[in-house]
């Protein structure tokens, strides 16, 4: 019962990752009308740039003969040490979510750049266009990914605040035998509300509403004084991280 209990958990976590790599594809392809086949590549190049924003943040310099790293070089600056406490490490631990949160204005940026050189110009073209078009883009990101980095994955450990695991047997009455980790049980919480908050952008919001209305018939939106074309690149942008 533990090992079934274990797996379900096991294809909830997976079925995370999938849904939030479906949900920017769906999210392209529902209110652009764009199959978008460098969607993968583009979900890959954000994983990379929170690695490097990550090693970065945690990289060893040389200051003053001593090795320190971007965090602990607050203890250089007066009064800054008691503010954050007497060292760096609690901060350092930090620093996985604070390069996703760094990654994600930088993909934001990507995928502007993406929609307004390439994409916004087969909006009305036939999806066979649009898929050679895109999976060629697929082609050269990951070509880049692998010429920056190498084809081997890049390890990166969860952050220590994250680190342990919790007894789910024991908010379910099975008994304290089922553990799993916490950073995947806030992986999967991350990606149910992800999902409903982009779900409410796209229902709930006149944004939103604009947008799928400017899908279906773009110049009488546009004869409103909306720019259509703005909100499709926001639409894009979100998409993209």
């Amino acid at each position: 019962m533990d090992a079934i209990f274990i797996q379900l958990l096991n294809g909830l976590d997976k079925g995370g990752a999938y849904a939030l790599i479906a949900l920017g594809l769906t999210l392209i392809f529902g209110t652009l009308g764009v199959v978008n086949f460098a969607h993968g590549a583009l979900f890959m190049l954000g994983a990379f740039c929170a690695v490097v924003v990550q090693k970065i943040l945690t990289l060893s310099v040389k200051v003053k003969d001593k090795s320190i790293t971007f965090f602990d070089a607050y203890k250089e600056v007066p009064y800054l040490e008691q503010w954050f406490g007497e060292t760096g490490k609690a901060i350092i631990d930090w620093s996985v979510p604070i390069s996703i949160i760094i990654a994600i204005p930088i993909m934001a940026l990507i995928g502007l750049v993406m929609e307004r050189g390439l994409i916004k110009h087969f909006y009305k073209r036939p999806h066979a266009e649009q898929i050679l078009v895109t999976f060629g883009l697929a082609i050269v990101l990951q070509e880049i990914i692998k010429a920056a980095f190498g084809a081997n994955p890049i390890p990166t450990p969860a952050p220590e605040i994250v680190a342990g695991s919790a007894s789910v047997g024991l908010w379910l009455g099975l008994g304290d035998s089922v553990v799993y980790p916490w950073w995947r049980l806030i992986y999967m919480c991350f990606a149910v509300v992800v999902i409903v908050v982009v779900f409410a952008f796209l229902q709930l919001t006149t944004y939103g509403m604009v947008v799928r209305a400017g899908m279906q018939d773009r110049e009488t939106v546009g004869l409103f004084g909306i720019n259509i074309e703005r909100r499709f690149t926001t639409v894009f942008s979100i998409a993209a991280v």
